[in-house]
């Protein structure tokens, strides 16, 4: 794939086959061990290609957005998200493909412990929301939403983010809910300023041999960063780290590093790892 460093300008022009992002409700629960559980109602953002069509099964991609913000961050925040979403699909950069941007966070409450809400969010993920949404729209689950048959459907199944969120690919879709994905986009960071190296290569090495064990390999792994960016440097060490130790995770094949030079932390660099990301998605 030829990488660029900026998203092509045309990428950013008003598109005449726009597609369109409406809300999308469900009901959770707080799921905290040891607690009596609580229940949630939460939202998300769902950006549907042009010519939506229920006919059609389409791949589907779980977008995360960073600390400290809502699941408007991507398309509301950003609108230029969605314009370059549809200039993709029109041009036939990517396929055409449903795109929804949850939010880890829960009751509206951007305080949170962030280690804790971005590990704990993989269970209202895999109980709660992937069941909803691909009940409702037209995936490859075909609104089968068992547990089997989501697993049989992992390959046409993305998950990415950014900062926080690229945090959150790892934990909670990666390792703790791998046989759901098969297509990974942690876009700046994967343990924090405070996590433990060690403790993430090991993980990482593990989920991945497991899922060889259980027939489920990984389709790819895009990481992103910039040079520049306060999150590349423990992102590429434990990166560069794992690359040896883990036979499974294939530079090239499976798994890449983009970097943009003088990149830094911030929605410029996090749209084109989007753009990116795209072009590799589901084209295995």
């Amino acid at each position: 794939m030829n990488y660029v460093y900026e998203v092509p300008e045309k990428m950013l022009k008003a598109c005449d086959r726009a597609g369109r992002v409406e809300r999308f409700e469900y009901d959770t629960f707080t799921y905290d061990e040891g607690k009596a559980e609580q229940s949630l109602h939460k939202g998300a953002w769902v950006y549907l290609p042009y010519g939506y069509d229920e006919s059609k099964k389409y791949n589907i991609l779980y977008l995360l957005h960073g600390g400290g913000v809502t699941e408007d961050w991507w398309f509301k925040m950003f609108p230029d998200t969605v314009t370059i979403l549809d200039n993709m699909i029109a041009d036939g950069i990517c396929e055409p493909c449903i795109i929804v941007t949850p939010t880890y966070y829960r009751n509206g409450d951007l305080e949170e412990n962030a280690e804790y809400v971005t590990e704990h969010f993989h269970m209202e993920l895999r109980k709660d929301l992937i069941p909803a949404i691909e009940t409702f729209y037209s995936t490859h689950a075909d609104s089968n939403v068992s547990e089997k048959n989501l697993i049989d459907t992992r390959e046409h199944r993305a998950f990415a983010g950014l900062s926080l969120g690229s945090m959150t690919t790892y934990r909670a879709a990666f390792y703790n809910n791998y046989d759901l994905f098969a297509w990974y986009g942690p876009f700046s960071g994967c343990c924090g300023p405070k996590g433990d190296h060690e403790v993430e290569i090991k993980r990482i090495c593990e989920t991945l041999a497991e899922g060889e064990k259980k027939g489920l390999p990984l389709k790819y792994m895009f990481c992103c960063n910039g040079d520049k960016d306060i999150a590349y440097a423990e992102h590429k060490d434990i990166m560069e780290r794992v690359l040896p130790l883990c036979p499974q995770l294939k530079k090239d094949v499976n798994y890449d590093f983009y970097v943009i030079p003088g990149g830094v932390h911030d929605m410029k660099a996090w749209q084109l790892h989007l753009y990116h990301a795209l072009q590799i998605f589901f084209t295995l």
